[in-house]
């Protein structure tokens, strides 16, 4: 795939953001694009408050990620009326969905993650490895739901915390509620360090390590992780 960037934007990207090459950072088309990949189409989207929106359709099923706590009003055009209040951080499943107009009816600006599943379930579950993070580190790793395309993962690590060795056997979107200032040492025992900020979502490949927070202030993202 090739990234299309606009001429002139100087761009640091980190090897756990763009991992042998499977993710692209899109400027040059559509800004609110921050990964897109065979997989998925991950969109960071700012949402004026009382600003409703044209008439639309979601034609695959996503999940939502909100960076602030909000309400939201949806209208169908055969008169379904849904109206969401969600917490800053919260995973909401948003599955494809028919024309509707949708309206931010708190007061702030909302900022959503909304990462666009390209991939249908896959007809064989997927095998759970033995050093599942679930599994091995209960203390930092819960689940908020699972279906048969996703399993959606909040991870806390408190200040100066460590994680021990898991395996992330699935392909999967980061989005980052705190900043990242890690550790993290892979199983063959190389060492790296990883920063990201509040706000940002990466893109990861099947990997073993275990992590350790450098930072004095907790840790929290929410994994995405794809099964198909």
């Amino acid at each position: 795939m090739m990234c299309l960037m606009q001429i002139g934007i100087s761009l640091i990207l980190r090897p756990a953001v763009l991992l042998a090459g499977t993710a692209c950072i899109l400027l040059g088309q559509d800004p609110r694009i921050v990964i897109e990949n065979d997989s998925v189409k991950v969109l960071k989207v700012p949402v004026e408050s009382h600003l409703k929106t044209k008439m639309h359709e979601h034609k695959v099923n996503r999940v939502m990620i909100y960076l602030q706590a909000g309400k939201q009003d949806i209208n169908y055009q055969d008169g379904k009326k849904v109206v969401l209040n969600f917490k800053a951080g919260e995973a909401l499943w948003s599955p494809r969905s028919g024309m509707h107009i949708a309206e931010i009816s708190s007061d702030k600006q909302v900022t959503i993650m909304e990462i666009e599943l390209k991939k249908p379930a896959p007809s064989v579950k997927p095998k759970t490895s033995p050093m599942d993070p679930l599994k091995v580190d209960p203390k930092h790793y819960k689940v908020e739901f699972e279906n048969d395309q996703v399993r959606v993962v909040r991870v806390k690590i408190g200040a100066h915390e460590s994680a021990p060795m898991h395996e992330h056997s699935l392909n999967r979107v980061v989005t980052y509620l705190t900043d990242q200032d890690f550790q993290v040492t892979s199983a063959d025992g190389k060492v790296e360090h990883v920063q990201h900020k509040a706000g940002d979502a990466s893109w990861g490949l099947p990997a073993k390590h275990k992590e350790e927070n450098l930072s004095d202030k907790p840790f929290e993202v929410v994994v995405v992780e794809l099964k198909g």
